[in-house]
């Protein structure tokens, strides 16, 4: 083997010496033959906080590790290499017979095949030689990151599995004497390893040696109390109980020719794995599920029952407690299949088949297995005779598809069954659904006090915070109270301030064997390649929801193709929806934790893909905004001086279809705040200012003062950094409705006449106009009435004669104020007339409305008034006093005048 990881980390002829190029050759074997990114290698090398030069510094070991493998190359593969460079990193090819993992798996598997045809000694030959291959623990000699580790005790624990299975065919062998010393030592080195220990107390028992049978299971008894504070599991217990009865059924049998079906053992079996930690909440889910299978309240006992949900939420620890609560319905016993493999793979139909086989056989059985049928229809002839007249529950853990438990929910007859998985399985027939979601709040403290100890009791505060900054997912949930018991020195308050950091909080969510990245990324990386490029794509989505339309615009994919997508997404748990009332359209959105995953991948992407996907989200919210806007208010017009922008071809949204032009505002609104500041971001001039300004509209009739400076003020800088005068005047203009909507007319009044002033300069006589009825109205709310006037009629003549009608409207609404405050309410009366026709024209029903109610109030029998609106938004205060005053920060839609007339 030139290539080696099984053992100490090495590479013939020469490996390199330092730590750092060393874990970078782990890291490349163990994903060999996938392209693995530069960002992922660096967080391998160097964690969570790598130095500025760490870009540079891979490049060079890359570069020293290119130089040894030309050394080890074959001719025939010099002219390319084996270490290439494949965007967004590097793919190390390794030919399988240079590779110390890749020989080990094929005699590993070859072993398994013969062992399950019932050819023990070729079985046996082929482990031998598989574990033959590894030289020590696995990636030994090199520092361990995230991934290192994890892969680390995933090949340990493979490499124990192999053991285990050599010593089953040797035990059918009757190979005892042999076994004795080498079961010993591997007792010795693995004291609460309960398989070695019966396996052990098979071969002393079938050698003659009753009494240290008896002392070994007293030995591991004493080894699980004193340590865990468990009892030795169901299996080995009736073993030691066999033993002290010398029950005959222990005795050696020589295997017959052939592959006969494993025996049913005798009494209940128990294979559920030990109760170590406290099942917390989910009391309605349990209840639930308890009466579908016990068929409570007069109803048939379900047979099928699905738990779906996210990775991490809890979906096994349910269906184990859920077994639990019912176990008196199933007198003959409770088995747990795992349908995944110790690296992670799904079993096939056929692997799962026999490995349940062998539960049901072996479970109360140490060390007398029967050989398990290779072909798949002896397997399920088998499994129908094991579990035949028997009332026994079967969990199928993490199931990845319906194909893979229809021929196990086939071969076990009318066993009820539980299946766990990440997604719905809804084609299966005749099954129940439970889909879980994280826990609530409440049940999440809990979680925490109760692993967490006295630390996270003491600060309620923090213990609430970690639990929302872990989204309240189990397995988050246990990882941080772990993190923190593993730190007595910290305190719940320092473990919050370190999980505030979306960068790094999944990094810091690891202690142990618990792994809450590499649980999470097991969806992802289950994923079809384009699905998984949605996930990554989908976290630029610029608010908590989204609709379809954006992840159409963010993929660059027709509606129907991101439809396909994002459910894609969904049934494999990787995204969720958000109903929305009154019928409409479906949202997206990430759980916390997987939007911080997918804020992570993103690195995979290339700049020019993110800028793209940037690119077209800005431009259908532009699309859609602007629409919206002119249902809003028909005519108004951006005065920046540039063309029109394109139709965006992802800007279709049913919502502004069917709903009012607010309706669709108040569902996008912080997309739209925050689409400002990834345009601004991203440079892309002048949608930021377009943007802008297409919302200023709403922001204006919901007074939502802040965001309308938060994206004004973005969009003044583009367009200063653009050069833009056209669209500084606009901006500027914008800005100063906003400050006097504030009252602020100081700032109001200076912002006007500083866009009035741009509007010259590019000869934009209709964008000067809009900043003097911006003065006006200003200066008549103070009082300056032959001023606001002069202004008001100036701006008429312009728009007027430019044809803006919007222009028009503003300006005789202005002066009509004028004229009533003049105490010339004939006058004022004919300018809401004309004002009235301009809105109608323009197709604005709001002002229309508004002229003709103004009118009404002039006309009506004198009395005191309140207020009189004065335009959409804005009201006379007092006309006794004639006040004039800019409607209040409220964000509803005509504001009641006397609520108003108090606030002010």
């Amino acid at each position: 083997m030139r290539f080696r990881i099984l053992g100490p980390v090495s590479l013939s002829p020469r490996t390199p010496s330092a730590a750092k190029p060393r874990a970078l050759l782990a890291t490349l074997l163990v994903r060999a033959g996938e392209v693995i990114s530069a960002n992922s290698l660096i967080d391998e090398l160097w964690g969570t906080e790598p130095p500025r030069t760490a870009t540079t510094t891979l490049q060079v070991y890359v570069s020293q590790l290119r130089k040894l493998l030309a050394e080890a190359e074959h001719p025939h593969q010099a002219t390319e290499g084996l270490l290439l460079t494949r965007s967004p990193g590097y793919l190390l090819r390794v030919p399988d017979e240079d590779f110390d993992l890749a020989r080990f798996e094929t005699l590993r598997v070859a072993g398994r095949t013969s062992y399950e045809k019932g050819e023990y000694a070729d079985a046996s030959r082929l482990l031998h030689d598989a574990l033959g291959v590894w030289t020590g623990p696995a990636l030994s000699g090199v520092p361990h990151g995230v991934r290192l580790e994890s892969t680390a005790i995933r090949l340990d624990e493979l490499r124990m599995e192999a053991l285990e299975q050599r010593i089953m065919a040797d035990l059918r062998l009757g190979r005892h004497r042999e076994l004795a010393g080498e079961l010993m030592a591997l007792a010795t080195e693995h004291p609460l390893r309960e398989s070695l220990h019966g396996h052990l107390m098979v071969v002393l028992y079938r050698t003659g040696r009753q009494s240290d049978a008896l002392r070994i299971y007293a030995r591991l008894r004493r080894s699980l109390v004193e340590e865990l504070g468990v009892e030795p599991g169901r299996a080995v217990r009736r073993l030691q109980d066999r033993i002290l009865h010398s029950d005959p059924s222990l005795d050696w049998r020589p295997p017959g020719p052939g592959g006969a079906a494993v025996a049913p053992s005798a009494g209940p079996l128990r294979g559920l794995p030990v109760e170590t930690t406290r099942f917390i909440g989910r009391h309605e889910a349990t209840a639930s599920a308890e009466r579908m299978l016990r068929g409570e309240a007069g109803g048939r006992p379900v047979r099928l029952l699905t738990v779906a949900g996210r990775a991490g939420v809890g979906k096994t620890a349910l269906a184990v407690q859920l077994t639990r609560q019912v176990a008196d319905a199933f007198p003959d016993g409770q088995v747990l299949l795992r349908l995944r493999g110790a690296l992670g793979r799904a079993l096939t139909a056929e692997e799962a088949a026999a490995s349940l086989l062998r539960l049901l056989g072996a479970a109360g059985d140490q060390g007398s297995v029967g050989p398990v049928p290779a072909d798949r229809g002896r397997l399920t002839a088998a499994l129908q005779e094991a579990v035949r007249g028997r009332r026994l529950l079967l969990v199928f853990d993490d199931a990845g598809s319906e194909e893979q438990v229809r021929p196990l929910l086939s071969a076990v007859g009318d066993c009820s069954v539980i299946v766990t998985g990440r997604r719905t399985l809804s084609a299966l027939d005749g099954a129940r659904h439970l889909i879980l979601e994280p826990l609530r709040p409440d049940e999440a403290m809990e979680m925490l006090h109760v692993n967490g100890g006295e630390p996270m009791a003491a600060d309620p505060v923090a213990a609430a915070e970690i639990a929302g900054l872990c989204g309240y997912l189990p397995l988050a949930l246990r990882v941080a109270a772990a993190s923190l018991v593993a730190r007595p020195h910290t305190t719940a308050a320092d473990l919050a301030a370190r999980l505030r950091d979306g960068r790094t909080r999944l990094q810091r969510l690891h202690e142990g064997d618990l792994d809450l990245r590499a649980c999470l990324m097991t969806a992802y990386l289950e994923a079809k390649p384009e699905q998984q490029r949605a996930f990554r794509l989908l976290g630029l989505a610029p608010a908590p929801d989204f609709a379809l339309w954006t992840a159409a615009a963010l993929l660059g994919v027709s509606l129907p193709v991101a439809e396909e997508l994002v459910e894609g997404l969904v049934r494999a748990q990787l995204l969720e929806t958000r109903p929305q009332p009154d019928g409409r359209q479906v949202r997206y959105g990430f759980h916390e934790l997987l939007r911080v995953l997918s804020v992570q991948l993103r690195q995979d992407e290339s700049e020019e893909s993110l800028h793209e996907a940037t690119r077209r989200l800005c431009g259908a919210f532009l699309t859609l905004s602007r629409r919206a806007d002119a249902l809003l208010a028909p005519g108004r017009i951006p005065r920046t001086g540039d063309p029109a922008p394109e139709p965006s071809p992802y800007a279709a949204d049913p919502v502004l279809a069917r709903y009012s032009p607010l309706t669709w505002f108040r569902e996008e609104a912080a997309g739209l705040v925050e689409s400002v500041r990834l345009a601004h971001t991203a440079g892309l001039g002048s949608m930021v200012w377009e943007l802008a300004g297409s919302a200023a509209g709403y922001f204006h009739t919901c007074a939502a003062w802040e965001e309308w400076e938060e994206t004004h003020r973005r969009a003044l800088d583009a367009a200063r950094r653009a050069d833009s005068r056209a669209a500084e005047a606009a901006v500027l203009r914008s800005l100063g409705d906003l400050a006097w909507q504030r009252s602020e007319a100081d700032r109001a009044l200076g912002r006007y006449d500083e866009a009035r002033r741009l509007f010259g300069l590019v000869g934009d006589q209709l964008g000067a106009a809009r900043c003097r009825i911006g003065e006006a109205d200003v200066l008549l709310g103070q009082g300056r009435l032959p001023t606001a006037a002069r202004r008001y009629g100036r701006a008429l003549a312009v728009c007027s004669a430019g044809h803006d009608l919007r222009g028009v409207v503003g300006a005789l609404s202005g002066l009509a104020m004028v004229d009533l405050r003049q105490g010339l309410p004939q006058d004022a009366l004919r300018q809401l007339a004309e004002c009235g026709r301009a809105a109608r024209r323009l197709g604005d029903r709001r002002w229309a409305e508004y002229a003709r109610r103004t009118a009404e109030r002039i006309t009506a029998p004198q009395e005191r008034v309140a207020a009189v609106e004065v335009g959409p938004g804005m009201w006379l205060l007092d006309p006794g006093r004639l006040s004039f005053a800019p409607a209040a920060a409220d964000r509803t839609i005509g504001v009641p005048a006397q609520r108003l007339a108090q606030r002010l």
